[in-house]
């Protein structure tokens, strides 16, 4: 996937590419990679709406009532919340597919670890098509960090946080 102002820079660069390695170009992306995109006159719109439509229908949960944030302000999940789930299995499914708290909670997820997860799906319920616009600018590096000190309840590790943007636009 190339973006660019100039198509002739495009073309060279597939031109180049095609003389180091064998390619196909397929021409303009609608989606990649499970992402839908969208050309707007202000610039690249990125969404995943038929991701988050088959998750939900896959969980069951297409029909539920929509919440405003994905998460209770506030509150920390721990290890020892809750009740120990006698089939993980569904739990690990959905997280691995939100792909949004992978990894955390995995092992031993407990009935609040997968209230937490229905949270976050009836979020989506309401916010299907929010998407991320990338406009045309600047291509200044802002890099923003945060942590905080021994905050994990079950370990007392701390735990960090950062974006990166290029321009207005949030990369990572």
């Amino acid at each position: 996937m190339q973006i660019c102002n100039d198509m002739s820079h495009i073309a060279q660069l597939i031109a180049d590419l095609g003389r180091r390695f064998s390619m196909k170009d397929l021409g303009p992306d609608n989606y990649f990679l499970g992402m839908e995109i969208g050309r707007k006159s202000d610039g690249l719109f990125i969404s995943q709406l038929k991701y988050v439509h088959d998750l939900l229908l896959l969980t069951k949960m297409a029909a539920a009532k929509p919440i405003h944030t994905p998460a209770v302000s506030g509150r920390r999940l721990s290890l020892q919340d809750g009740d120990p789930l006698p089939d993980p299995t569904e739990y690990r499914s959905v997280v691995g597919a939100l792909q949004y708290l992978t990894l955390t909670f995995m092992h031993q997820p407990t009935s609040i670890h997968w209230l937490a997860i229905k949270r976050i799906l009836r979020y989506l319920v309401g916010t299907p098509s929010h998407g991320i616009t990338y406009k045309p600018g600047s291509i200044i590096l802002t890099a923003y960090s945060d942590n905080d000190y021994a905050g994990n309840p079950d370990d007392r590790r701390s735990t960090c946080g950062y974006c990166i943007y290029i321009g207005s636009n949030l990369v990572c």
